[in-house]
């Protein structure tokens, strides 16, 4: 096979040659949203012509020497920074970059170094996971609202907490999390957008999600901002049409992982490089259609895609092969940065003497089932050494509708009912577009107190037939609603003596659809275009 590669970043290696793509069937290309192209974007869907036995070929399609590549952004595949270099294949069938061969080294026939456990972050029959992370989420929502916005330095603020920003105000040293004081100091010409209605940014988190499931219907929903999507099969499809059409070539779409070889013997590597390619096609409908940019991640679980996904930020994407899950989490700091060990199991690790994930995979599997009990146990130690079986399961709708406020301090009940009284609308509005009937709602409150700095607590019950009916079509619903929430709150609370609130939520749960319902369904949320020639549905 005759194939090219280029280096993208120090420390990145991203091959690719001339190679028929074979297109998911896609929702056809929106008018386009103004900003940043996806990097990487190379379409290349045309099958290339057959090159000649011997004949090494560029990124370009042709045999002359590679130029640098173009700015991030760029069209073709000119649009990934960096050197673009021949590679050939070599006797063991490994991609190799001439006079790279220390960063290019062929594939080891036993256990990468530092592998020591068999088939450590293997995937049973060449799994493919895509993790598709949206870049600071919220501020993109509110540039797309605001396009005035776009080239500010731009903080999204809650209370007196800039909980996310745009990378203009990065550059600056703003960063996410931080106090509005401090951030005003580090960049004075901030623009401040008060991000606590997440009304939009729940929106768009749903049209990201009902985007993706057109390519594929194995999407699970991870937060507003982050998706998994099990392409396994479609990367089959495409492996079958590869073997069919017998194409010489074949790309990496965006990074490799530590600049591993690539073995094009290796059904897993194959399979990989295949799956970067759809995780490409998944970022540039997102930004075709939405205008948001995102990071991708391609492994053969959840948890490796997760955790490659944030090599290269923002608007890449990096492709794990199995060889090197044991270097990424050697490289995480703590066994906090695990996804699937929390705050308190992390501090109980501790307490063992467990810091880092390499401590965790040597540490004795009876002595920790001992400690955190066998399930438990089992479950991060095999996290540890990156296996994970879990399956991609499609989150459909919603199954509850919460929202909260947090606060220094509530301390009467004119205050609390206020606060309900501020919630309600918004909850409301998301019931009714939704269309199913809630029939249990839940008040829960957090308080400081002197046994325990803070105590959370909960309390629900059905809500009343006569009121059912009235949810979300109607404003007088909430006056009845309220005193229904200041009765849980009494049960939690003696309001004739003092007490310290810091937070209040509320919750609509056990949600039923009426019998007529078309809703019910993250795509209510969005609105139909005409059908697309693909026979699926677009949306604005």
């Amino acid at each position: 096979m005759a194939a090219a590669a280029r280096c993208s970043a120090p420390g990145a290696g991203v091959a690719r040659a001339a190679f028929a793509r074979f297109p998911l069937p896609r929702p056809s290309p929106g008018t386009g949203v103004s900003g940043p192209a996806v990097s990487g974007a190379g379409r290349g869907l045309e099958r290339p012509e057959r090159p000649t036995p011997g004949t090494i070929e560029s990124a370009g399609g042709g045999t002359e020497r590679p130029r640098r590549a173009g700015r991030e952004g760029g069209k073709g595949w000119e649009g990934i920074n960096g050197l673009t270099s021949p590679v050939s294949l070599g006797a063991e069938g490994c991609l190799r970059r001439r006079g790279m061969e220390e960063a290019w080294s062929p594939v080891p026939s036993r256990p990468a170094s530092g592998q020591s456990k068999p088939g450590a972050g293997r995937s049973r029959g060449c799994r493919v996971v895509v993790h598709v992370d949206l870049d600071c989420f919220y501020a993109q929502v509110e540039m797309i609202r605001h396009p005035e916005l776009r080239e500010k330095p731009l903080g999204v603020q809650q209370k007196n907490i800039v909980v996310t920003c745009n990378y203009e105000a990065r550059k600056v040293g703003v960063k996410k999390l931080m106090a509005v004081r401090d951030a005003k100091e580090k960049c004075p010409q901030l623009v401040l957008v008060n991000g606590e209605d997440l009304t939009p940014y729940r929106e768009m988190s749903y049209k990201v999600t009902e985007l993706l499931g057109e390519f594929c219907p194995l999407v699970e929903r991870l937060g507003f901002d982050e998706n998994f999507v099990d392409i396994t099969e479609i990367v089959e499809k495409r492996l079958k049409q590869l073997e069919q059409r017998e194409c010489s070539g074949i790309s990496v779409s965006g990074h490799v992982y530590n600049n591993h070889a690539i073995n094009l013997e290796d059904p897993t590597h194959l399979s990989l490089i295949i799956g970067s390619q759809v995780a490409e096609e998944f970022r540039e409908a997102i930004h075709a259609k939405l205008g948001l940019t995102g990071c991708a991640g391609v492994a053969s679980n959840k948890l490796l895609a997760k955790l490659v996904s944030g090599t290269h930020k923002p608007n890449q994407q990096t492709v794990l092969l199995p060889e090197s899950s044991p270097e990424l989490l050697e490289g995480l700091e703590n066994i906090q940065k695990l996804p699937g060990i929390g705050y308190k199991t992390s501090k109980r690790l501790e307490m063992l003497g467990v810091r880092k994930v390499c401590e965790l995979q040597a540490f004795p599997s009876a002595v920790l089932e001992k400690e955190l009990g066998v399930s438990l146990a089992q479950r991060i130690q095999k996290l540890s050494w990156g296996e994970d079986e879990s399956p991609v399961v499609p989150s459909g709708p919603p199954q509850s509708f919460s929202d909260e406020d947090s606060f220094k301090k509530c301390s009467s009940e004119v205050e609390v009912k206020e606060k309900i009284q501020e919630l309600l609308p918004s909850l409301l509005d998301r019931i009714q577009k939704d269309g199913r009937q809630p029939h249990t709602v839940r008040l829960s409150i957090r308080q400081c107190s002197a046994a325990r700095w803070w105590q959370r607590e909960s309390r629900q019950c059905p809500v009343p037939p006569h009121l059912i009916q009235r949810l979300g079509k109607e404003s007088s619903v909430v006056p009845p609603l309220t005193e229904l929430l200041m009765k849980l709150f009494r049960k939690m609370i003696d309001g004739t003596q003092p007490f310290h609130l810091t937070l209040l939520s509320i919750c609509f749960s056990n949600l039923k659809a009426l019998p007529s319902s078309k809703r019910g369904s993250i795509g209510f949320y969005l609105k139909p275009t005409s059908p697309l020639c693909c026979g699926k549905r677009g949306w604005h």
